[in-house]
């Protein structure tokens, strides 16, 4: 019973039927009809114009976005524990070709304007020390926490007073949109985002990222990137079908609000033993190796996060018998 990880669950039926519809003769790379649809999908989700490129990994649209954002001299300025400094093997600096990434704290891995300028004002504007040109921030957080459309508009105002670009990193954009209920718009453009990485393989793709400009612009030089970067795929229409896929019907919406309600099931049995308040599909327990040992022995496969602590990952296809099984045995600890 494997609670690990949402990159281990399944691809979506639609998504399968989509890939197989996709098997057609057609135009290479990204001149397809469906990779030529992205842009007018995506503006009509997000109410505003956008360029919207897929890329295979969500790394690649990290990566991508940063470099769009920040100069190789500048830096970014991200959580401690954000993806992209602990998690990307290095790939940020090689897709800026050496940014710095400034390292900033916050509860739950979410940054506030105090966290970031405690990190920039610090640094002095003179040609010796590298200069900040961005902010990146994760929606939902490494340990499941969301932000509000007032908590990305606090962040954005700051970056737009200091001259700084903003990224969202949404790998699990739909498990935060799913818990907000807001407008997609809200949480992004209009709180002062100007790229997302928006997440589709842990919600039920196979092989599909987008990344989103909302600012188009910067969507010209990251063609040629992507390409230099190996990440253009000669039959990029398959990546287009999953993501067209997912987005029909708000099919991102429901996998994502189903992933949390089984996350909801686990913390309701978890009482005091939550590390965080679970706002998405991440739940952080307090267990002894003991324990641990226990919820294994049982057959429940997860991932132990730190000491004392282990992360518990549902998925939009989670059983919803194993999930009470976990919830009872969690409660019976």
């Amino acid at each position: 019973m494997r609670f690990f990880s949402d990159n281990a669950a399944p691809v979506h039926p639609k998504v399968m039927a989509a890939l197989a519809a996709a098997d057609t003769l057609d135009t290479a790379y990204d001149g397809d009809a469906r990779s030529q649809a992205l842009d007018a999908r995506f503006s009509a989700l997000f109410e505003t114009e956008v360029a919207a490129l897929w890329v295979p990994t969500g790394t690649a649209a990290n990566c991508l976005a940063l470099a769009a954002l920040c100069p190789p001299h500048g830096g970014i300025v991200c959580h401690r524990d954000a993806h992209i400094q602990n998690d990307e093997g290095g790939a940020p600096e090689f897709y800026t070709h050496g940014a710095k990434l400034f390292l900033a704290d916050g509860p739950g891995a979410k940054l506030t304007p105090d966290a970031i300028l405690s990190v920039i004002d610090a640094i002095p504007n003179d040609v010796h020390r590298v200069q900040p040109h961005a902010i990146s921030i994760t929606n939902a957080t490494e340990y499941g926490r969301v932000y509000t459309p007032d908590d990305v508009a606090a962040i954005g105002d700051l970056a737009r007073a200091r001259g700084l670009g903003l990224h969202m990193d949404g790998a699990r954009f739909a498990n935060a949109m799913a818990t907000l209920g807001c407008a997609p718009a809200d949480v992004t453009w209009r709180a002062g985002v100007d790229a997302l990485s928006f997440g589709f393989v842990k919600n039920g793709a196979m092989s599909a990222e987008v990344l989103v400009f909302f600012r188009p612009d910067l969507a010209t030089v990251t063609r040629y990137r992507r390409k230099r970067a190996g990440l253009l795929f000669s039959k990029g229409r398959y990546l287009a079908a999953q993501v067209l896929a997912m987005l029909e019907d708000d099919l991102w919406i429901a996998n994502g609000r189903a992933a949390n309600g089984h996350a909801s099931a686990l913390a309701a049995a978890a009482g005091d033993r939550l590390v965080y308040p679970v706002e998405a599909n991440e739940v952080f327990l307090r267990v002894t190796p003991t324990e641990a040992a226990a919820l294994r022995a049982r057959g429940f496969d997860f991932y132990d996060w730190a000491p004392g602590e282990i992360r518990l990952v549902t998925a939009w296809d989670s059983d919803a018998g194993q999930v009470a099984q976990l919830a009872e045995a969690i409660a019976a600890l």
